[in-house]
């Protein structure tokens, strides 16, 4: 069945004017005229629960991240928000800290404030939806899956984590060691088990203390660079399967005197700061602004009455060898 997108795209208006016409609100003739003609030739009609279900709501999009300050859920809440201007809607963004009790608290505020729907990324706790579920009101998981039955896009998690070791071994490193998020989290057990496949394929070593757990931030990357040096026997090489740990765990090289020649470093996603990229550290570049415009387009569909079954959506990442 067509979207309202569809039938914009073909009357050459706004989703959000195709959405104000069907809902019973003023349209200007001839764009009425235009939709309606569009309608008809794609066959469209409007989800009349879907219909009832967005009148009752109001022109606002909750986006739940766990860390505003990583560049990566910044870029992703950018493509979030473009598309969702883009269609006339509004963007909330609410900071979890990967914190169960925060992430229920703004789940509750997007159900009490009839907000139109939620894109999140869900914390490492179980995710209750069931207040926005019983609203009716669409959820699109974004970089992280939930056992609940809603959309998702999220990247190919092992891959990258593949990517990222490979990288490390084709450089002639052999003894490559890996810091991961904290341990329950959908995406760190994914990276690690890439690195891990790997590792024990190419490395042929014992891997014992060298996967390292750590909170997503620079502190975290410190504290397990720092615990990787103090093994009787050190990693040649690290992964580091965030931007802001692989920050933390190359202040501790640069301190102690290791360049990333020495001692090899790949990072799952971007570095953040320019200052901080050496020439010899490899990125896989992961598509974070792509992730949000992906993420609020599905969830729109579903804002315009689209009924199909729930999907998940993949993306992959880039290497960029150092």
């Amino acid at each position: 069945m067509a979207t309202i997108y569809e039938v914009a795209a073909r009357a050459g208006v706004s989703p959000a004017t195709v959405s104000r016409l069907f809902n019973g609100s003023f349209v200007s003739a001839d764009k009425a005229d235009s939709i309606r003609r569009a309608a008809a030739e794609l066959n469209f009609t409007p989800n009349r629960t879907a219909r009832r279900l967005r009148k009752q709501s109001s022109e606002l999009i909750a986006l739940l991240i766990p860390d505003v300050e990583n560049p990566f859920f910044t870029a992703l809440a950018r493509g979030v928000e473009d598309r969702a201007q883009q269609a006339g809607f509004s963007l909330v963004l609410c900071n979890t800290d990967d914190d169960p009790g925060k992430e229920e608290h703004y789940l509750d505020i997007a159900a009490s404030e009839q907000m139109a729907g939620v894109i999140l990324t869900p914390t490492a706790g179980e995710v209750d939806l069931g207040a926005i579920a019983a609203l009716g009101r669409p959820v699109v998981a974004v970089d992280r899956t939930t056992p609940y039955p809603v959309d998702a896009v999220k990247i190919d998690n092992r891959a990258v984590g593949i990517a990222a070791t490979g990288a490390l071994f084709d450089a002639g490193f052999r003894r490559v060691a890996c810091i991961a998020g904290p341990a329950g989290i959908e995406a760190t057990e994914e990276r690690y088990l890439g690195w891990r496949e790997v590792a024990t394929a190419r490395g042929g070593g014992d891997l014992d203390g060298f996967l390292q757990h750590a909170n997503y931030r620079v502190d975290g990357g410190r504290s397990a660079m720092q615990r990787l040096l103090e093994l009787p026997v050190p990693p040649d090489a690290v992964v580091t399967t965030n931007n802001l740990m692989a920050v933390g765990a190359l202040q501790v090289l640069a301190e102690a005197g290791i360049s990333p020649r020495e001692l090899g470093v790949a990072v799952v996603g971007d570095l953040p700061f320019t200052t901080l990229t050496p020439d010899a550290v490899a990125q896989v570049h992961l598509p974070a602004r792509h992730l949000g415009t992906t993420a609020a387009a599905m969830l729109l569909d579903r804002i315009g009455g689209d009924s199909q079954p729930p999907r998940t959506v993949v993306l992959r990442g880039e290497l960029r060898a150092g």
